[in-house]
């Protein structure tokens, strides 16, 4: 076992599409991403090419793997400890629960971070791989995410994990007193948004209420008026019949 696989934790797998993921990171934390290939991972992870193609199509599909394996080991530790807790608090326990479950990946995340800004367009669809964790983070936390109002706070809450990830990558503190911190400035920012938010969505919902009905209204109008025209055919045929003209 490599020194490096010591310090981070890595351990081979019998799961090709778990080794894959590990042989990733470990060679993250250690070289320029784009500049790893895909037979360096294969490689790596003791796979065949034909074997990595049936796990994944691309390097970012192997980051979408690892989300996912962390999201699982999240929410595997989640319990009902906390349930009776406010909700901003039982987030704060989620997230703590996923930097403990990141821990062993700081070098390579450090990188992959570093990538996403050179990177533009890899950003966005790392984004959106953040955005479905973080859907899972709120389920967990037992937080609303549904509807417009949901999506903004999805997003806020991608915004915020950045920010302090930033902070996590140089916090070398055993206790992370500085990610904490930035961790509960964030959740207290994104508190106050998202109260203004759900105040302005129900200022906003007798508009709603009314722009449903105006639509609804103008829909029905429609309905008789194209019936009215499907009805004209019949009635000039009948007038005629009768000796009259329609008009």
């Amino acid at each position: 076992m490599s020194d490096h696989t010591q310090q981070t934790g890595f351990r081979p797998s019998t799961d090709p599409r778990n080794a894959i993921v590990e042989a990733l990171m470990e060679l993250a934390a250690e070289s320029r991403f784009e500049d790893i290939s895909i037979s360096e991972i294969a490689r790596k992870a003791g796979v065949s090419l034909a074997d990595f193609r049936d796990a994944f199509p691309s390097k970012g599909a192997i980051l979408g793997g690892f989300s996912k394996m962390i999201d699982r080991k999240v929410l595997e530790a989640i319990n009902d400890e906390l349930a009776a807790e406010p909700a901003r608090d039982r987030l704060f326990d989620v997230l703590m629960r996923r930097l403990d479950a990141l821990a062993p990946y700081k070098p390579a995340l450090r990188e992959i971070s570093a990538w996403a800004q050179r990177d533009p367009l890899s950003a966005m669809a790392l984004n959106s791989v953040a955005l479905n964790s973080m859907r899972f983070m709120l389920e967990a936390a037992q937080i609303d995410h549904e509807g417009a109002t949901g999506t903004l706070k999805l997003q806020g809450l991608v915004l915020a994990w950045r920010r302090v990830m930033n902070i996590w990558f140089e916090d070398e503190d055993p206790q992370h007193d500085r990610t904490m911190a930035a961790l509960d400035k964030e959740l207290d920012r994104g508190g106050r948004l998202v109260a203004r938010l759900e105040d302005l969505d129900r200022l906003a919902s007798p508009f709603k209420t009314f722009a449903r009905a105006l639509f609804q209204g103008g829909r029905d109008l429609n309905e008789r008026v194209r019936e009215r025209w499907q009805e004209r055919p019949h009635r000039r045929e009948h007038n005629a019949d009768a000796g009259t003209i329609d008009v």
